[in-house]
């Protein structure tokens, strides 16, 4: 908890969609999105890219490097019953990592916990997604 009369880390994201789809950041970079990906399939992206983004981060303070990694996400978006409206019911994402040296048993807990943890993507998820490491 930061200490009275100090404001907490802020990190702002902006994109820009233009004519043709084309997507951009806020320092104008392209970011190349197959036109094919719908809203949800970027959700799912982001999703896994954020976990493996905060893994790695998390990794590094703790001198542990990700050596590989590989992630998919399966989402149901159905309607709710609280309002009638389509939304995000279930997500599982499942993540195969290979990290170097080899945490120990509680090591590796706390460091898989912290990366779900720290995803902003999932943490902003109303639905937690159920995440199953390999």
């Amino acid at each position: 908890m930061p200490a009275m009369g100090t404001r907490a880390r802020e990190f702002r994201y902006a994109v820009d969609l233009g004519e043709g789809g084309v997507v951009r950041t806020e320092d104008g970079t392209r970011l190349e999105a197959d036109p094919a990906w719908s809203p949800e399939h970027l959700l799912l992206a982001a999703l896994v890219r954020c976990t493996l983004k905060s893994l790695a981060h998390h990794a590094r303070l703790a001198r542990i490097e990700v050596a590989n990694a590989t992630a998919s996400a399966r989402a149901l978006f159905a309607k709710r019953e609280s309002d009638g409206r389509y939304a995000l019911a279930e997500c599982d994402v499942e993540l195969a990592v290979r990290l170097s040296p080899t945490p120990g048993e509680v090591e590796l807990a706390e460091l898989l916990e912290k990366a779900e943890r720290d995803c902003f993507i999932g943490s902003s998820l109303t639905v937690t997604p159920t995440y199953r490491w390999l």
